[in-house]
């Protein structure tokens, strides 16, 4: 099975970036606890991250065919882009959103995500767990597929 695990714009800033909202831990933390997970699972997984709209999109497309599932956080475009949007459901491909900080209990414009009606979970508000928690849930679902 692999896991492509997508991170958004500003989330290569982790450690540095309102650890009060964020947790103290780095994107490659983040990105290794997640591989760990994966691998006690049978799980391969491929971490990414992007500042830019576009680049985030091409990996999902190229996704089709590679991943069986994806973790994305979109970060702040997951209030913005009808581009990620339109990729996820173009490549079809399992997906769940995850966000470290609980987007509800901060400012309106972060309460509306553009992917939460074609994802098939999210995970939010537990920093660094949010991740992995995702992760957890994805290789679920696939596996439950197969069965």
């Amino acid at each position: 099975m692999k896991i492509l695990v997508l991170h958004g714009p500003n989330l290569n800033l982790l450690g540095l970036r309102e650890p009060g909202v964020y947790g103290s831990e780095s994107l490659e933390e983040i990105n290794e606890e997640l591989q760990l997970a994966g691998s006690n699972q049978n799980a391969e997984v491929t971490c990414r991250q992007s500042n830019l709209e576009g680049e985030l999109v091409t990996w999902i497309q190229e996704a089709k065919g590679t991943y069986d599932g994806l973790v994305i956080n979109p970060g702040g475009y997951t209030h913005t882009s009808v581009a990620i949007r339109d990729a996820l459901l173009a490549v079809n491909i399992p997906a769940v959103e995850v966000h470290m900080s609980n987007p509800h209990a901060r400012e309106s414009f972060r309460h509306r995500s553009l992917i939460e009606d074609i994802v098939i979970g999210r995970i939010a508000g537990f920093h660094k767990n949010s991740y992995v928690l995702g992760l957890q849930g994805l290789i679920t679902a696939l596996q439950n597929q197969e069965n």
